[in-house]
């Protein structure tokens, strides 16, 4: 017993580190960050989702109501995304053709067509396809991507 000290083998420490050893994908390719961000909608995973966000993250969507872009960072974002994973009874998020890419080493610009179905209960289901534009950027010492910058092309 005292080989253990006072760790539970049961109850596992928890983990504050900022490492990706926690995603179901490698983020080694831009394309692993897009399996995972679907894996984190799919299974309303907020904890994948944040490890693809970088600290400067930027979001932006066009508020066609008002008439200008409205945008917001990592912090407003989990907030945002942690709602939408609570109330939502099923996400359903499906990348199609990517439309435009440019990639260098430690830069990517994606532009990507998606489907994206929320079911909040049998009676109220949204179905918004769109496109995003997303920068991701390299993290050289880790040799992982994460997302910088996300604008919503779509037009809900």
């Amino acid at each position: 017993m005292l080989a253990f000290g006072c760790d539970n083998p049961f109850a596992p420490k928890l983990d504050f580190s900022s490492d990706t050893s926690g995603t179901i994908s490698d983020l080694t390719t831009v394309d692993g960050v897009f399996q995972n961000l679907q894996y984190a909608y799919t299974f309303k995973d907020s904890t994948i989702y944040g490890r693809l966000l970088a600290d400067d993250f930027l979001f932006t969507y066009r508020n066609y109501d008002l008439g200008f872009d409205v945008s917001w960072g990592r912090d407003e974002e989990m907030k945002v995304t942690y709602g939408l994973f609570q109330n939502a009874e099923r996400l359903d998020l499906i990348w199609n053709n990517v439309v435009a890419s440019s990639e260098d080493s430690t830069e990517a610009n994606i532009i990507r067509g998606f489907n994206l179905t929320v079911t909040f209960n049998p009676n109220d289901i949204i179905r918004i396809d769109g496109r995003v534009n997303l920068l991701l950027k390299k993290n050289i010492q880790a040799n992982t991507w994460a997302i910088h910058r996300w604008v919503d092309e779509s037009n809900f």
